[in-house]
């Protein structure tokens, strides 16, 4: 297909890179499409990419209508200040069995319409309709006032959920705006770090882990200090009952 539309002249060099550049500021520049783009030849879209002319011979991507379809440098021009669209000659198909007629929502001629005339209301006195015209007159700003005044939707305070580790235990508070909705209260190790290991944040895992590194090796010295005493009683104890 590129080799039968390079004879339509297309886009030049200087254009190429004029359009590469107003895409790269953000812009869609305006193209027309030629000759050899076939069907839709004058009708005008909008450049919104250009890809690698190594991969391919239609490298730049316009947006006509609701899609965005690749074409080749000679498929297009750039499109002149004020230009319109022209509509592509139809593609001939091939005879079709007539189809069954469908109505015509065409109007050759204006169709008279008689608007239903309303009946005219009763008259009222004058001295009658003077009171209710003037009350109507003094209520008329208040409703307009109170029309125009939006109603304020007061949102709601903000919640804040806090995580602390202090004097080796962890606690969790919860406060919504200055109200206290949980006063610190004291969890596991296990359920501080699963809480932890939710929060995608660099470095808080890794102190988390620390602190739990520290605390598991003051417990197993700890532990061994326990065990020395315990066997110093038991020892102490065995002496007991061999004296007795």
């Amino acid at each position: 297909m590129a080799a039968a539309r390079t004879a339509v002249r297309g886009l030049s060099d200087d254009e190429v890179q004029t359009i590469r550049d107003g895409v790269a500021a953000g812009r869609r520049p305006r193209v027309v499409f030629t000759e050899s783009a076939g069907q839709i030849a004058g009708q005008i879209g909008q450049v919104v990419a250009l890809t690698d002319p190594a991969v391919s011979d239609e490298w730049v991507v316009v947006r006509f209508g609701r899609d965005e379809l690749p074409f080749s440098p000679g498929d297009l021009r750039i499109a002149p200040k004020g230009a319109a669209a022209r509509k592509a000659a139809p593609a001939p198909v091939e005879a079709a069995p007539p189809a069954p007629p469908e109505p015509e929502f065409v109007i050759d001629k204006p169709i008279p319409v008689k608007a239903a005339v309303p009946a005219p209301a009763p008259r009222e006195a004058p001295e009658a309709a003077a009171p209710a015209a003037r009350k109507a007159a003094e209520a008329a700003p208040a409703a307009r006032k109170a029309a125009g005044r939006p109603t304020k939707v007061k949102a709601p305070a903000g919640l804040t959920v806090t995580l602390a580790y202090a004097e080796g235990e962890w606690t969790v508070a919860a406060n919504q705006g200055a109200k206290a909705l949980a006063k610190p209260y004291v969890i596991r190790p296990t359920e501080a770090l699963r809480m932890v290991s939710l929060v995608d944040v660099p470095g808080v895992q890794e102190a988390v882990e620390q602190i739990m590194s520290v605390e598991r090796a003051e417990a197993e010295q700890q532990a061994q200090r326990l065990r020395a005493e315990l066997a110093e009683i038991e020892a102490r104890l065995a002496e007991l009952r061999d004296a007795g």
